[in-house]
């Protein structure tokens, strides 16, 4: 089974309010959880979910969701200055105020760690054409 990248959206809408997004979401998480989809994060993953429920105030929250998306997807990639470089090149490349830094970072990482394939609500990703963006409600049933 080939390995995605989980973007932090995914555990955020599917650990958040009644929204279109959490159904599909939350069967994502469980197909990880019950070891049905192989995804890894990198380190930003984790600050990006700290980061968003520390702006929104619910920094406790955001400390949950980040130590249980930790627990279902063991698997963190360290982003290293190879990374960096890479990132840097995407940025550069694309040069598109709709590409955020972060998502080239992500980008970057799956790159240098040859994953193809990220499940993410960002439709940024589809600019990005050395990788793959599948979209929660394309894979959930129903």
């Amino acid at each position: 089974m080939s390995k995605v990248f989980l973007d932090a959206n995914v555990p955020m809408y599917a650990a958040g309010k009644d929204h279109a997004l959490r159904e599909p979401c939350q069967w994502i998480m469980v197909e990880i959880s019950e070891g049905r989809l192989s995804a890894v994060i990198d380190a930003e993953i984790v600050q990006e979910i700290l980061y968003r429920y520390g702006a929104i105030k619910k920094r406790q929250t955001g400390a949950r969701l980040a130590k249980n998306v930790m627990s279902i997807v063991p698997e963190i990639i360290s982003v290293t200055s190879a990374d960096m470089e890479t990132t840097i090149e995407l940025y550069e490349l694309y040069n598109s105020d709709q590409i955020p830094a972060r998502d080239c970072l992500h980008a970057a990482v799956m790159i240098n760690n040859g994953i193809e394939e990220i499940i993410s609500v960002d439709g940024e990703f589809d600019l990005i054409k050395e990788v793959k963006r599948t979209d929660p409600r394309e894979i959930a049933p129903g």
